[in-house]
Formats: structure tokens, sequence, C-alpha cells
């Protein structure tokens, strides 16, 4: 062997010192994923710090988990893809967005999915320091919708944080204390009552000046 191919090869050999990709790879970028969103949140952690904590190259991360949310889903152990449901909800015209999104969401809550969010939600009743969860929902889920509402005089907060409550009792009434005839009322039926009320607290005319 040359010393020009010795060389390359200790070169090669040099690059190499990041973890290859297999099953503790991913478990690593988990592990350090579940770490930098506790500590910092999700707009302040970025793919390439969680890539550096897990020894890895960024482009491995994105191999494993696609996007940054879809990476946040999976830490927290989401038991279904979120963007499904948010795409759904990105698409509806802003005066549909009420039924859309309670006709999404029960869906999701009907489905095989169903006893997974329930158990999440739980989790989020349980508290605890720091709730990944409650992160998530937070920080993803209803930012993603807040900044379609959002006006410059009106940041959606207040709004968002009126349409999460009642879909919140929604789901603690009709899963997990299963206070009938909601609990067994058809989906039609339930979209029917709650997306108008969910529609007002995102669009409608409610006063948030104050708040």
């Amino acid at each position: 062997m040359s010393e020009g191919e010795s060389g390359s090869g200790t070169a090669k050999s040099g690059r190499t010192g990041r973890r290859p990709g297999n099953t503790d790879t991913r478990t690593a970028i988990l592990d350090a994923a579940r770490i930098r969103f506790a500590d910092t949140g999700f707009d302040k952690t970025s793919i390439r710090a969680i890539a550096g904590d897990a020894d890895v190259d960024p482009a491995l991360v994105h191999h494993y988990f696609g996007t940054k949310q879809q990476l946040f889903a999976a830490a927290v152990d989401f038991p279904a893809d979120p963007e499904v449901t948010l795409s759904v909800v990105d698409r509806a015209p802003l005066d549909e967005l009420g039924v859309t999104a309670v006709r999404a969401v029960l869906t999701v809550w009907d489905s095989p999915a169903g006893p997974g969010i329930v158990a999440m939600v739980r989790s989020m009743f349980g508290g605890g320091e720091p709730n990944l969860a409650r992160s998530f929902l937070l920080q993803v889920v209803l930012e993603r919708v807040r900044v379609r509402i959002a006006t410059p005089d009106d940041d959606g907060r207040a709004r968002i944080s009126l349409a999460a409550a009642q879909m919140i009792g929604l789901l603690t009434a009709r899963k997990i204390i299963g206070i009938e005839p909601l609990a067994s009322m058809p989906i039609d039926a339930v979209v029917d009552a709650v997306g108008p009320s969910i529609q007002r607290y995102l669009t409608g005319d409610i006063d948030t000046g104050v708040w």
C-alpha cells in the first residue's frame, strides 16, 4: 500500500467516528431528543443539536424520523402520526376550521390509536416535570392552528386555549369518563354539535383584548 493510500485510509477512519445507522442509533437519537426537547422546548431545539448529542450526522436523524415535528412526535411516543390530522386541518378554509378540526380529531380518537391518545391525555393530567406530551400539544399541535388564525390585532393564543379546553373536555367526557349519550354518539352528530362552538372560539366574535 502506498503512502497516499495509507493516508487516505487514516483520514477516512477519522471521519467515521460518528455512530453508524442501526437500532442503537435510533434509540440514541430518541434519548437525545427527549432530553433536548425537555430542556429547551421545541422551537429552541435543532436537529443539529440533537444529532450532536447522539453523536450522529444530522442527515441520519432526518433519515430515521423526517422533520423535527415528526421527531418530537416520536420522542413523546405519540400513538398516531400527527401530520395526518394536522394536514387535514391545514387544508380547511378558515370558516370551516371548527368542524374540520373536530371531525379530524374524533376520527383519530375512534381509531385503533385512540387508547394511546387517552393514555397521553391522562399523563398530562398527572403533571410531572417535564411533561413532553403537554409540550408537544402546546408547541406543535396548537401552534400549527394558531398561526393560521392570528391577525395583527389578535395573536390567537386566547382563542386556541379556549378551543383546546373544549376539545380536552370533549375527550374526557367521551373517552375517559364515558358520559352517555355523548360517549356513544356518532361522529357526525358530535361534529354538528361541537364544531360551531370551536369555530366561534377560533374565528368568531369574542373579546380577547383584555387577556
